[in-house]
């Protein structure tokens, strides 16, 4: 991984957002990283430090106020990236399939192409069957997944994701974890993903971001040295304890959900 130019570089990345009074509200400041080809990132930190900007700022959403954000593996442009929110938000009114394939539409890709790849990743996604489904005859999980595989079907160079699992119950969201496992190692998207939950980043993630409160600079990036594939049962081994306590120790008593 480290071996290729990274996919992204941030440096010295400022976010500062105008208010009324003239002396703006800060969100980042002095950010500073790398985000390496194929590598599953994670960024946790404090409620509001500004987390879900950051990811903005990434997908070219949101303009930066300094600092720069580089491309070094696409040095003509930006990468394709895949978006993926906390909640769903697919288009009631079409089907499984079609708001999988709506990304494929709006790139002009034939429909018997799309509509193959379509099936392929609602294969891959465990949503057989629901294809000519619409999303109110889905659950919050099935839902996530029509999202998710919609954000995949393009092929991205870069996956974000924005606490896409914080809405769903417990089981639910064990079950999507092990999913994404099974997805990112079939496809070897790089993901940046954004979590509260200490236990997700480190079942999911190669390395993770710790983000300081509000301005948001860099506390401390904790590689993960789990072995892959991994599983749930994972957070009762000795070693998951002791990285969790490391990053609960550099949040600073700002502890996110277990």
């Amino acid at each position: 991984m480290t071996s290729l130019p990274p996919l992204v570089r941030v440096r010295h990345l400022g976010v500062v957002f105008p208010t009324e009074d003239g002396l703006g509200l800060e969100a980042i400041r002095d950010l500073s990283f790398e985000i390496h080809p194929q590598e599953f990132l994670a960024v946790v930190g404090p409620s509001g430090c500004g987390k879900s900007t950051l990811l903005r700022v990434l997908a070219g959403l949101l303009e930066a106020t300094r600092g720069e954000v580089a491309f070094p593996a696409h040095p003509q442009g930006k990468p394709q990236v895949g978006l993926v929110f906390q909640k769903a938000n697919l288009m009631p009114w079409r089907s499984v399939l079609r708001n999988i394939t709506l990304p494929l539409e709006l790139q002009g890709v034939p429909r018997a192409e799309a509509d193959s790849r379509g099936r392929a990743m609602i294969a891959l996604m465990g949503l057989k069957g629901f294809a000519n489904a619409l999303p109110r005859d889905l659950s919050g999980g099935m839902a996530q997944r029509v999202a998710l595989a919609r954000a995949l079907i393009h092929r991205p160079d870069l996956l974000l994701l924005d606490e896409p699992f914080t809405a769903l119950d417990a089981l639910t969201r064990e079950r999507l974890w092990e999913e994404l496992l099974h997805i990112w190692q079939h496809e070897r998207t790089t993901v940046v993903m954004v979590t509260h939950s200490v236990t997700e980043a480190l079942l999911l993630a190669d390395r993770v971001l710790v983000l300081t409160q509000r301005p948001a600079h860099l506390q401390m990036a904790l590689p993960v040295d789990l072995p892959r594939p991994r599983t749930a049962d994972l957070r009762y081994t000795p070693h998951f304890g002791r990285l969790a306590r490391r990053l609960r120790e550099a949040l600073g008593g700002h502890t996110p959900r277990p």
